[in-house]
């Protein structure tokens, strides 16, 4: 009768879980970024054999439900389960990072736009250089959060990068620990993140999608090129007669970091046209169109450094609240008088004025310990003028 309740659980938490999943699934422009703002569903407990084979049914229908994803996403997804919770991760852990690195600027990386399930909104429909630095921070997300998980032993698919393991440099030293395995999380971002990019410029053949996978694989490349090598000594007395070194992935605002200053040297980038060939014999138009298609994709190359954002529009301007594109406006935002800067009231205000407001805070200060056995503290009033823009 337990083993009865206990696959009657299982089975009840699936069916929820899948009517929520078929709710979501009806928002039919969603993007697998989502992800980071709403989660994913957690997978369903591990147990006997029967409950695993309940699990793994459950998630290949998850997998399928998963509103926004395309279907090579949806084949990683039932190939690599556990990893989604990585993807889920790694999204929430670039968006976070975004909203920290524009948190002063006029855009300050907002997903609340009324649909969860369409992050940022207008911003992320339009090929602006904030757009760019979204596709590449979500992606180094994913690939930081996936090879991180399986560095920690947390994905069955993987484990740490031990292609190295015992040989000798010429240095002395040799490769050892746990090196961080970046190219089982290139190879899944690649595979997932890439997915849609992929399919939809095969149908469309459009210059958007370039920007978009050239972006995804600049986030990549900053991951890889931030590489640690850590390394521990051994020998008498911490002499380093002979030392082990391994390669970890950095912190993620290092990563931030590097990305948001190549966001300030984004390069736009148009897709090369030919000129319309008039007054050609058809049957030359037709052998030319023929040679023009099979070099389609090398006109259509972006040509920049892999590690180098690029954009093909404009900016919005961010200064005026416009709820239909999801742009907030810099109004009523805490600005910096004194800076200079893009938090500073003269930039995030643009040139509208500023309110001025004296705030009080109370907190404790002038703290002792009292024998035996207390502390006394004073409460100290500070004042301060807080700046918000009109």
């Amino acid at each position: 009768m337990a083993e009865y309740n206990h696959q009657g659980e299982v089975g009840r938490r699936f069916a929820v879980s899948s009517i929520l999943l078929l709710l979501l699934a009806q928002t039919a422009s969603a993007n697998w970024m989502y992800l980071g703002v709403v989660g994913v569903t957690p997978m369903l407990p591990q147990g006997d054999q029967e409950a695993q084979n309940v699990s793994t049914a459950s998630a290949v229908s998850i997998c399928q439900h998963l509103p926004g994803l395309v279907q090579q996403q949806v084949a990683v997804c039932q190939d690599h389960p556990d990893a989604i919770k990585s993807v889920s991760a790694g999204a929430r852990r670039g968006i976070t990072e975004c909203q920290y690195q524009f948190r002063h600027e006029r855009w300050n990386c907002t997903t609340t736009h009324g649909d969860p399930d369409v992050p940022f909104g207008y911003i992320i429909k339009r090929g602006s250089r904030e757009t760019a630095f979204i596709y590449a921070i979500t992606s180094a997300g994913v690939v930081h959060a996936v090879t991180q998980a399986c560095s920690s032993g947390n994905l069955t698919d993987c484990y740490c990068d031990m292609s190295k393991q015992g040989l000798s440099t010429p240095e002395g030293w040799k490769w050892g620990g746990c090196s961080d395995n970046l190219n089982f999380g290139n190879q899944f971002a690649r595979q997932f993140v890439d997915a849609p990019e992929k399919e939809w410029h095969k149908k469309d053949k459009k210059f958007r999608n370039l920007m978009n996978l050239h972006n995804n694989e600049a986030g990549r490349q900053v991951v890889g090129n931030l590489m640690k090598m850590q390394c521990r000594c051994h020998g008498v007395s911490g002499s380093c007669e002979l030392k082990t070194c391994w390669r970890s992935i950095p912190p993620f605002f290092e990563v931030g970091d590097h990305l948001k200053e190549k966001y300030k040297r984004s390069v736009q980038q148009k897709p090369r046209r030919r000129r319309a060939m008039k007054g050609r014999r058809k049957k030359m138009l037709v052998a030319r169109a023929r040679r023009l298609r099979n070099k389609r994709s090398r006109r259509m190359r972006i040509p920049a450094g892999k590690s180098e954002l690029v954009h093909i529009h404009n900016s919005p301007n961010y200064c005026k609240r416009k709820p239909k594109k999801g742009i907030l406006g810099t109004s009523g935002r805490v600005c910096n008088k004194n800076s200079s800067g893009p938090d500073s009231c003269s930039f995030l205000c643009c040139g509208r004025g500023y309110n001025t407001k004296a705030v009080k805070y109370i907190e404790r200060c002038h703290c002792k310990f009292v024998w035996c056995c207390r502390v006394e503290c004073k409460n100290c009033v500070t004042k301060v003028d807080v700046h918000t823009c009109k």
